[in-house]
């Protein structure tokens, strides 16, 4: 069994903006530090903490732009991330344990904010990514300005090992 984690896997979090106010908002990329991963053959169960998610950068058009917003802004993002969003004093694991693996799928279900749902995600070599609804878990997109700025429910995450 092959045991992996943020030393030897990245995964990566992605949330975009909209609302009447988008333009002055940012796309994100946020980076999970605290996981275990096992992989045995077609197999693989992780576990995440919610709580170690981590803003890299803003994104625009799928490109980092690291001088976007100040690193001073990503503990505040993070704090509204963990309490409003993801609740990790309620809901501190996330995990996904796999179901279906094919040389170009990766299917499974994944538990998020306390409830379970299965996942697809699309797979490329020592890569899957995935895109899903937050809602589907029970949780609210971020939204401030009375909902003049908000996160998209759709998020994609990625899932890369060494």
């Amino acid at each position: 069994m092959a045991r992996y984690d943020s030393s030897s896997a990245e995964i990566l979090v992605f949330t975009f903006k909209e609302g009447l106010l988008s333009a002055v908002a940012h796309d994100l990329k946020l980076k999970a530090t605290k996981f275990t991963l096992e992989v045995e053959g077609d197999s693989a169960k992780l576990e995440l903490e919610a709580g170690s998610l981590r803003v890299v950068s803003a994104m625009k058009d799928g490109v980092a732009q690291p001088s976007a917003i100040p690193s001073s802004k990503f503990a505040e993002v993070e704090k509204n991330a963990f309490s409003d969003v993801l609740e990790v004093k309620r809901y501190p694991l996330i995990s996904f344990t796999t179901t279906i693996v094919t040389d170009t799928a990766v299917v499974g279900k994944l538990t998020l904010h306390g409830q379970t749902h299965e996942v697809r995600g699309r797979r490329s070599g020592q890569t899957a990514e995935f895109q899903f609804d937050q809602r589907t878990f029970g949780i609210k997109p971020y939204s401030a300005m009375l909902g003049a700025l908000k996160v998209k429910p759709e998020l994609t995450v990625k899932v890369k090992l060494s």
